[in-house]
């Protein structure tokens, strides 16, 4: 069936990147994004989540797909579009990731409280092999640093066998990266995949260079 609106995808595509340009404060990574088809396993402790690695993908010009809770497609189907499905479709999910897709699987299966990983359930591992695919570990931090606006960070790990394990590792690892960092940079050693908002004490807006002139300060 054709698809009678199709000039709707772009359309969300650009609402998407636009919200996240305007949202947060920019997005980083650090480790080997898969090539071709790969089950990449965040953790899950932000609204923005979804957001973040559906913008990683599009840097790394990677087909993508994530499984979501059937609620958010229920209130907002043209998620669909940017490859939203419903987590009961896990065989649908493993077929796109024979064909070369990434497929994000949130394992804790919900928003978490910032913290220790929550149960992780079976399904990323499941797609993972059923696909024949590597399943990869990603620990994902959208939080508010020195700037004004929050920042995303992901530490993409290597391929594995022990999610549970390799997830906890990484993540351990980011947070202390992020304790032990200067707050107004970014971590080092992360590549800037996307440019996000100044923060206002980046930038200097046209009634404090008035009032400068005005009264003379330096």
């Amino acid at each position: 069936m054709s698809d009678r609106a199709p000039w709707a995808t772009p359309v969300l595509k650009h609402s998407i990147r636009r919200s996240l340009r305007t949202g947060l404060g920019g997005i980083w990574t650090r480790g080997s994004l898969p090539v071709g088809g790969a089950l990449l396993a965040p953790n899950h402790n932000s609204w923005w989540d979804g957001y973040v690695m559906r913008e990683v993908a599009w840097f790394a010009g990677a087909d993508f797909c994530i499984l979501t809770v059937a609620r958010q497609l229920e209130r907002f189907p043209f998620l669909r579009r940017m490859g939203a499905l419903e987590p009961g479709r896990v065989r649908d999910a493993a077929r796109m990731a024979r064909g070369g897709a990434w497929i994000t699987v949130f394992p804790e299966g919900a928003v978490q409280p910032p913290g220790a990983l929550n149960t992780l359930h079976p399904g990323a591992a499941w797609i993972a092999r059923t696909a024949g695919v590597p399943l990869v570990p990603v620990a994902l931090r959208v939080t508010l640093r020195g700037g004004q606006w929050p920042e995303a960070y992901l530490r993409v790990g290597a391929a594995t066998t022990d999610l549970a394990g390799a997830l906890l590792h990484e993540v351990s690892v980011l947070d202390s990266e992020i304790a032990s960092s200067d707050p107004e940079q970014p971590l080092a050693g992360y590549l800037r995949v996307m440019a996000g908002r100044a923060s206002g004490s980046d930038t200097v807006d046209w009634p404090a260079r008035l009032l400068t002139r005005v009264t003379g300060d330096r």
